[in-house]
Order: C-alpha cells, then structure tokens, then sequence
C-alpha cells in the first residue's frame, strides 16, 4: 500500500505496525523494522513516520520501542499525540509527562516529532514543548480534523489551528 501510494505522489507516509500473526495493532520494533525494510528496498526517498499512539498502549518503553530503530531501519518521524482524546470508540490517552517523555526520546534518537494536533489546546502543548527545549524547528503539525471530540473540518477550525502556530511551523491536513 505504501508503494502505491508513493507512485501515486506521496512523499511522507504514517506507519502503524500490525502482528502478522494476529494482525492487531504492535508496538514490536521488529514488525516495524521489517515494514522499513521492505520500503526502503524500493525506494528511498520516502519520508517514514511511526506511530507512537497512546490507544492500544499505555507503557513508555511499549509506545517509544519503534524510536528504538537504528541505521537504514530509523525512521524518521515518530508521531506525537499532543493531549489525550477520545475517539468514537475509545480513549488515546496522552498523559503530559508521557507526551515530554516522547518527546525527550525523539530529541535523543534524532527522530523528528509528527505533532498530532486534533484541538486548539494540543498546539499551547506544543508551544510548552518548545519553552522546555523539547522539540524545536522546523515543526511538522499534522492537524487530524473530522474526530468527534475535536476540531472538525471545518476551514473556520482550521483557519484558526493554523493562525496559533508556533513561527517555524509546517502544517498539512486531514
């Protein structure tokens, strides 16, 4: 699916890693490995980002093993849910020490932070992130409209998600 949605014009692709076996969501580093692996055979100039979500688990060394990741398997974004929200169906739960753990991580490891923004409040995290020399620029905000407990899609929303961005902010939407 990546490499067709490369050949059809993508350049940055989210990654979250399912078991082969039970194909229920993963944090396995070997699972995302692998999944690098195979795209980088074919192309390498893809920009790959893993999932670091607070849905399925709640554990720091679960959530960050994918920043684990070394060499030609790295990736190079890892996704940062800044705030907890919920979903239809469930809770992504971002506690705040969690997201500057995470963060800290993706600061150690030279992996850049996807910043998932799916409210106003989530880019006054972000600016406190940067107050604490946690993430710094260029930032990459990825707004995630349409949830039924955040901003929707709505260009209002978004019109006013992007007017609050830090200076240094790279944006895209959906």
């Amino acid at each position: 699916q990546v490499l067709e949605a490369v050949s059809l014009g993508a350049n940055m692709i989210h990654l979250h890693a399912r078991d082969p076996k039970t194909e229920e969501p993963t944090f396995k580093k070997e699972v995302y490995g692998s999944i690098i692996e195979g795209i980088r055979k074919h192309d390498q100039q893809v920009i790959l980002g893993v999932s670091t979500s607070g849905r399925t688990y709640s554990e720091f060394g679960k959530r960050s093993e994918c920043l684990e990741l070394e060499g030609s398997l790295k990736p190079d974004f890892g996704s940062l849910t800044l705030s907890s929200l919920n979903f239809n169906k469930q809770a992504s739960v971002n506690a705040p020490q969690m997201i500057q753990d995470l963060a800290a991580k993706m600061l150690e490891k030279k992996i850049r932070p996807e910043l998932e923004v799916f409210d106003l409040g989530m880019i006054n995290f972000a600016k406190y992130l940067i107050r604490k020399n946690l993430i710094s620029a260029p930032y990459y905000v990825n707004f995630i409209l349409g949830n039924i407990a955040c901003a929707q899609s709505d260009l209002l929303h978004l019109g006013l998600l992007i007017r609050e961005l830090p200076e240094g902010a790279y944006w895209s939407a959906g």
